[in-house]
């Protein structure tokens, strides 16, 4: 069976394409008309093993902040699509990722239950053109929609770029755990309430 989802959302302010393939090999296709979060959301998928392509238009003379926000909304909408009824699969991942000096942790559980906790500082306001304040948002609006638990702390790092590609990194592997087929699971879904 694939595992995968196409989806759009239009509003006011954004209009996004996407389509998400889990069990692909790291293909990335992805135009957000700002350059850092296309380059951090290569990462992802290259890492994560996954196959995504993401055509976004949003209302980039304001400010960054409605297409990597909404990005992050239809991105969690489709991995949540994607994982239908979550059988078979290992539901946990974590993942420590160096990046030169900084180092990122992220834990996941595919839960249902949506939740961030953020624990990630950056020393510049910016990298490239990007508000570094939005990637909390773009991964509080992916937990939120992917309806998963994520932890990420900072262990390490001064580089602002660096912190938030190990970030990213470790988002990808934790992910890529959590998503992976289980074998000793069979066919059930992994939690003692039969349904997740």
């Amino acid at each position: 069976m694939t595992r995968s989802a196409t989806l759009t959302r239009t509003t006011s302010e954004t209009d996004i394409a996407l389509t998400l393939e889990l069990d692909g090999t790291g293909k990335a296709d992805i135009d957000t008309g700002i350059g850092f979060l296309d380059h951090m959301l290569t990462a992802l998928t290259r890492h994560a093993l996954f196959d995504l392509t993401i055509r976004a238009k949003g209302d980039l003379h304001i400010d960054d902040h409605h297409t990597t926000e909404d990005v992050g909304i239809v991105l969690g909408r489709a991995l949540t699509q994607a994982l239908g009824d979550k059988r078979g699969i290992a539901r946990f991942g974590h993942a420590v990722v160096p990046m030169d000096e900084a180092l990122a942790e992220a834990a996941i559980d595919i839960s249902g239950r949506p939740f961030l906790a953020w624990s990630v500082t950056f020393a510049q306001p910016k990298v490239g053109t990007m508000d570094t304040e939005l990637f909390e948002e773009f991964f509080r609006a992916f937990a939120t929609n992917a309806l998963i638990t994520l932890h990420v702390t900072q262990k390490a790092g001064t580089n602002t770029h660096h912190v938030a590609e190990a970030c990213f990194k470790a988002l990808a592997r934790a992910l890529r755990m959590a998503v992976a087929p289980d074998p000793r699971i069979g066919n059930a879904i992994p939690s003692t309430k039969g349904a997740l």
